[in-house]
Order: structure tokens, then sequence, then C-alpha cells
């Protein structure tokens, strides 16, 4: 379902979680559940992972995470207060340490001059410090920046459990 590299790189940060004792949480919109589901492809990671949110409309990432519906309407749904909100409602209703967040248009439509077809936010929250957010912009098609994205997604985590 996925492929090797990915696997190999939720399975690197998966141990090194496990040796930090760190829980994760995921908080999706544009990748639907793909970090949640290629952690959970490694064996043994549910000791790691504690859960994911898939909160692709603006509504869910409101009920489900807590994002102020007029943060959404002031900067988008794709924007680093979004992503950064997410992540840190991800944080508040989990047993995770660490959590990544991301919110971005995958395409093919959807994209806008400011917010180009490829445009994607990652937020990141841990329990240790303030939420914060980056933007990416990928190229390629649906498929390739989903991809990009779920393999961004996992090196910001592995960074962030290493303490950089």
């Amino acid at each position: 379902m996925f492929d090797p590299d990915l696997i190999q790189a939720a399975a690197t940060l998966l141990a090194e979680c496990r040796s930090r004792g760190l829980m994760l949480a995921t908080a999706e919109s544009c990748t639907g559940g793909l970090i949640a589901g290629v952690l959970t492809e490694v064996a043994g990671s549910s000791d790691v992972l504690d859960c994911g949110f898939v909160a692709y409309s603006n509504a869910a990432k409101s009920d489900m995470l807590g994002v102020p519906p007029e943060l959404i309407e002031a900067n988008g749904a794709v924007s680093g207060p979004v992503a950064a909100s997410m992540a840190n409602g991800a944080l508040l209703r989990s047993r995770a340490a660490l959590t990544i967040a991301v919110t971005g248009v995958a395409g093919p439509g959807g994209g806008s001059e400011s917010k180009p077809v490829g445009t994607v936010w990652f937020g990141l929250a841990g329990r240790a410090a303030s939420p914060s957010a980056e933007r990416q912009v990928f190229s390629g098609d649906r498929t390739a920046i989903r991809r990009a994205t779920v393999e961004h997604a996992l090196a910001l985590l592995d960074a962030a459990a290493k303490g950089r």
C-alpha cells in the first residue's frame, strides 16, 4: 500500500519516539489519514501512535480539533494559523506528547494565486513548546503532492522527536 521508503521513515520515527517515550497524534486534512496510515503500516505502532484525526471539512476542523471558525474565516483553511491550531487541538484531545497537522491544496483544482495547488501548511505542537507552522509547495499531481506531504510530515516529527 505504501512505498518502502515511507514505511522505513515511519519505522525510524516510531523507533525514535519509542526510545524517548513519546506518543504521537495526527490531525490531517489534505492527506485524509495517510500519515496515520503509514505509521500503522509498521507492526507495533500502537505503543507510539495514540490517534489520528481526519478533519477534512472546515466544520470538522472546528468540531473535532477546536479550530475557531473565525480563524478559518480570517486566514482560510490552508494557512499557518489553522495548521498550528489543528496541531494544538490534536495535542489537547489526545495523550500525545507531539502532534503534526496538515492542511493544503492537493489539486487538481482548488488552487489560487496566493495558494497554488501543492501548497501545504504543516502544524507541529508539543507539550514543551508553542505550536508552530511552516509552508511548503510541492509539485506534481494529487498523488505526488499527498505523498510529499506525508514524507515531509514524518521528517518534521522525527526532527521534533530528536529535539532539533
